[in-house]
């Protein structure tokens, strides 16, 4: 199956572009972010804290909000948000 995945800040350095296209076997969310992490290593680290998807990366299918359990339909758009974390207010002044 293939599916198109745009990907937000940090994770596109970790892929190279905004936009990619995924090859995988189907499934969920959960398994297409699996999929996206083995096809682009550098991108474990902003979507999960070990073995579990970080509480703030968020998913779209289709432009609208789903949960990782979720299936995504063949021919749907992925969209990934990952991880964000701000600064101190220590580091606003610099």
């Amino acid at each position: 199956m293939e599916t198109v995945v745009t990907v937000y800040g940090p994770l596109r350095s970790a892929t190279g572009a905004k936009t990619v296209t995924l090859e995988w076997s189907g499934g969920t969310v959960a398994d297409a972010m699996a999929a996206l992490v083995d096809a682009y290593p550098r991108a474990e680290g902003y979507l999960y804290d070990g073995d579990t998807v970080r509480p703030s990366v968020r998913a779209t299918v289709d432009g609208e909000r789903t949960e990782f359990e979720h299936r995504v339909p063949d021919d749907a758009t992925l969209t990934v948000v990952p991880a964000v974390q701000g600064g101190s207010r220590e580091d606003a002044s610099r």
